[in-house]
């Protein structure tokens, strides 16, 4: 019933936008400023993922659609050309488990938002599988362009937090309004089996947390039935109790959500089978870190996998006099060889960003995978067609074929290879021409390559980073920052004369804000302010380079990132 009457009021409000959209905007030419609306890419090299390499060929774009692709290809002559000699035309970049593109809004005074305590079964503790993704969507969210820059064209999104966090949506990364963004919704729930609470609250253990969720499955499918029994025959029979969680994930499994499972360590995933018989939801798994351990176990459940690339790292905290064991040592250098475990076992997998908060970090992490074994071929399919498929939209995304969105990326060589650059980024058929960095107005004065020692006071109390940076001859700054927020790399940074500046992303009470060093360096110190973008904090910092037992302890315990 529920469902019925929601397909009604959507299919009325979609009439009805179409028609204003049509009285109001006859021309979407115009609508973008007389921006052309084909667009051919001539002589590049074409990597299709569905076939072959396609040397000097030529793809077509045409009102956001890919009209055409391959060697001989004729256009209109009213498309605009793009030359495509030494280039390389990829497929849109998918992102297949993040939060790009939703932006959380703080509670009263800078607070998070908390949840009431739970009083009993009725109550559904970190519960809100009503939130959808594709409602709450924006174009204010600073990281699309950043994503988009980085050959990202599609995030499978979904908000943080809670055992049911809310329906994610598959989003393209670029539009006019927030709408624009929204490809399919919904495509999966997450379930992330977090005790929220403390002990002594429900469920406020790992095995509290994994009875109340298989309790909420069972509920969602009694409820169904009981809806759909009260429908046929209402006279004389009560009526079943409305619940909006059973609702909303009954509305979700309808429209063919997939249920995301977390399952990064074997133990994870072996209990992620029985979880999946049990609760007799269409599945897959995500984190998979630990599958060079059980490939061929999850290629005979026939679940496909998201794979974490954020991968696992000495923590920037661990007590030195704790030697990690065996095992997680094992882990650590044996976790980028699980894709290629994967695709040797034929399980379907894909990639997501994780903990990885730059695509450029995501591109690295993927290319670990590569150099542990897996086919480049491989690796990209991971961060497109696979992914496409998994979550059901091949027949629109995915890959260079006509008849399909024409989300891609043109860069000048391999995607893979850390000095190529992306030229343009098309989403939808809109072409972006990737901003580059600003370049130093002048020579610089000194060399921050090094490690720095960056100390300061946060709103918490004393504290520190880690600065590994590199500088090339013209002040263009690179490398990373290691805090306790884990590892993030550095973006859009330069020395000009003796004037510096430098950005990192990192998430600051579950929302990522750009945080930006900027002041002066005079030859052998640093000075100068912390602006977290978005919060309005500034603080001042200085910056040093310590001496060499202190830099080897800190790169020791340098920033593990934080995972989904």
């Amino acid at each position: 019933m529920h469902r019925v009457m929601r397909r009604s009021l959507s299919l009325a409000a979609a009439a009805a936008a179409a028609l204003f959209a049509n009285a109001v905007v006859p021309n979407r030419t115009a609508a973008q400023g007389g921006e052309p609306q084909s667009f051919a890419i001539r002589g590049a090299t074409i990597v299709p993922v569905s076939g072959p390499r396609i040397e000097n060929g030529t793809v077509i774009v045409s009102h956001g659609i890919i009209t055409a692709v391959g060697k001989d290809v004729n256009f209109p002559q009213e498309t605009w050309v793009i030359d495509g000699k030494g280039l390389t035309v990829y497929p849109g970049l998918v992102d297949s488990f993040t939060d790009v593109g939703l932006v959380t809004p703080p509670g009263p005074e800078g607070a998070r938002p908390t949840a009431p305590p739970s009083r009993g079964s009725e109550d559904r503790p970190a519960s809100t599988p009503w939130r959808d993704a594709a409602g709450e969507a924006t174009l204010s969210d600073k990281r699309i362009e950043t994503w988009r820059d980085g050959g990202f064209t599609t995030v499978i999104s979904a908000h943080r937090g809670g055992i049911f966090p809310g329906q994610a949506a598959l989003l393209d990364l670029g539009g006019e309004r927030n709408g624009d963004l929204v490809v399919k919704s919904p495509v999966a729930i997450p379930v992330t089996l977090q005790p929220p609470g403390s002990f002594v609250s429900f469920p406020g253990s790992l095995m509290g947390t994994l009875g109340y969720v298989h309790q909420v499955w069972l509920d969602t499918e009694w409820s169904g039935r009981a809806e759909s029994i009260y429908d046929k025959n209402p006279r004389g029979t009560a009526r079943p109790r409305y619940d909006r969680t059973d609702s909303a994930l009954a509305d979700a499994l309808e429209d063919h959500a997939l249920v995301l499972i977390p399952a990064n360590t074997t133990i994870q995933i072996r209990r992620s089978f029985e979880l999946v018989d049990r609760w007799h939801v269409p599945a897959v798994l995500y984190g998979g870190q630990m599958s060079y351990e059980v490939a061929g176990e999850i290629a005979a459940k026939k679940l496909p996998v998201l794979v974490n690339l954020k991968w696992p790292e000495a923590e920037k905290d661990a007590d030195p006099d704790k030697a990690p064991t065996l095992r997680t040592l094992r882990f650590r250098d044996r976790a980028p060889s699980s894709p290629a475990a994967l695709a040797k076992a034929n399980v379907k997998f894909a990639f997501y960003s994780g903990g990885a908060t730059s695509p450029k970090d995501a591109l690295k992490a993927a290319k670990k995978s590569i150099d542990a074994g897996l086919s480049a071929d491989a690796a990209i399919r991971a961060l497109t067609l696979s992914s496409a498929e998994i979550f059901g939209v091949s027949d629109r995304l995915g890959s260079i074929d006509t008849g399909k969105i024409a989300n891609l990326v043109v860069a000048d060589g391999d995607i893979f290879s850390e000095k190529t650059k992306i030229k343009y980024v098309f989403v939808d058929g809109r072409k972006y021409t990737i901003h580059e960095p600003e370049k130093p107005k002048d020579p610089p004065k000194g060399d921050l390559t090094g490690k720095w020692k960056l100390t300061f006071t946060s709103p918490e109390g004393p504290d520190e980073a880690i600065a590994d940076i590199a500088m090339a001859s013209d002040g263009s700054l690179s490398g990373t920052v290691a805090s306790k927020h884990g590892n993030s790399s550095i973006i859009d940074g330069s020395l000009s004369a003796d004037k510096f500046t430098f950005k990192i992303n990192i998430p600051i009470e579950d929302s990522p804000s750009d945080v930006i060093f900027s002041g002066t360096f005079d030859g052998k110190a640093m000075k100068g302010n912390i602006h977290v973008a978005g919060v309005g904090i500034d603080i001042d910092f200085t910056g040093a380079k310590p001496n060499d037992k202190s830099i080897a302890s800190a790169s020791v315990d340098a920033g593990a990132g934080s995972s989904r």
